[in-house]
């Protein structure tokens, strides 16, 4: 593979990152099974390798720590923190508090002693932002972690990010993990460009866009279904797939379309989604989710493709730069817009 910088931190790392949120539960419970997908992946040159706390309520990091064992220096090992992992109020978020006892659990349960990435998963607007990475420089200080980024963060979270850590004192992220794919192509708007302004590296989650670009989501299919709305434990997973949905529609739309032009390029559907995401400049990565060992080879050869121009061009006709067919993919939703008091201002009497 052609291995390639994260961000400025001078480490390489595969164009693809397996992904390990289907190992476990939420995907394939068999962890000899999910064992031979990670060994399959790291024998075909992958060394990065992604995981959170939250996966099957840590059964994911777990997998992986075995998976790992005697190959862990030869690998760059990312997770995260901030998602519920229990219904106590403070079993979550970015507080020091948090962080700190997250972090130790990960390492526990990967069996290792320190991380080469840990992530902030999500924006967290009741914890200042000094104090997020004033407990994540402490990690790193200690030694338990090597790197930091964040994960789904909007433009100015990045930034105020990296503003915090150079006034502050603090370790700076060193990249960001947003959604990237033919369908969900906003980042293209501020986050790719100020990842890119900032020198951070950019991880892609979902560049099969939760499987809609497995090749299987066409008009006409005789079914069309998604695991994930049978294993995810969220309640807003089915605003992914249901068709009455009119984002998932259009989705459905390009999807076909995107498969037709695959087929006239000679390629596999997944292998054009893949080759896509990695060839924007500010990508270092595309992360991968296989759930079997099949679904790991349909991914693999999207590393040696290139896309031409002419084919780029057809993307961007099908699906415009900088759109999200569906705005519930985006995995993350401002505050400021949730409740109705964030956006009136009061009425005082007498005025």
């Amino acid at each position: 593979m052609d291995y390639r910088n994260l961000g400025a931190t001078g480490v390489k790392v595969s164009p693809l990152c397996l992904g390990t949120m289907m190992l476990g539960a939420w995907g394939n419970p068999d962890h000899e099974d999910s064992t031979r997908i990670v060994h399959a992946a790291l024998a075909a040159g992958i060394n990065f390798v992604d995981t959170a706390d939250v996966y099957s309520n840590g059964e994911s990091e777990r997998i992986v720590g075995k998976a790992l064992a005697g190959r862990r220096d030869s690998v760059v090992l990312a997770t995260k923190v901030n998602s519920p992992m229990g219904a106590d109020p403070n079993e979550r978020g970015s507080s020091r508090r948090w962080i700190l006892r997250a972090c130790e659990d990960s390492l526990r349960r990967l069996g290792t002693d320190y991380l080469d990435l840990y992530q902030v998963h999500r924006p967290d607007p009741d914890t200042a932002v000094d104090e997020t990475l004033g407990a994540l420089t402490d990690l790193v200080r200690q030694g338990k972690v090597r790197y930091l980024g964040s994960s789904t963060f909007p433009p100015a979270a990045i930034v105020q990010a990296q503003w915090t850590a150079e006034r502050r004192g603090r370790e700076r992220f060193v990249c960001e993990q947003p959604p990237y794919s033919l369908l969900t192509r906003s980042v293209e708007n501020e986050v790719l460009p100020t990842c890119a302004e900032h020198k951070l590296g950019v991880l892609a989650w979902s560049p099969l866009a939760g499987g809609w670009l497995s090749g299987r989501w066409r008009t006409g299919a005789a079914e069309l279904t998604s695991r994930r709305t049978e294993k995810m434990p969220h309640p807003t997973t089915h605003a992914h797939y249901d068709l009455s949905v009119p984002g998932n529609q259009a989705k459905l739309d390009a999807a076909t379309a995107l498969a037709e032009l695959a087929d006239e390029a000679g390629l596999p559907l997944i292998h054009l989604a893949l080759a896509f995401v990695v060839r924007h400049p500010a990508v270092t990565s595309a992360v991968i989710g296989p759930r079997t060992l099949a679904h790991l080879d349909s991914q693999l050869g999207a590393a040696d493709v290139t896309l031409d121009e002419a084919v780029l061009d057809r993307i961007d006709e099908i699906v415009a730069p900088g759109t999200d067919l569906n705005p519930a993919d985006t995995g993350y939703h401002s505050p400021a817009l949730a409740d109705a008091w964030r956006r009136r201002r009061p009425v005082h009497s007498g005025r």
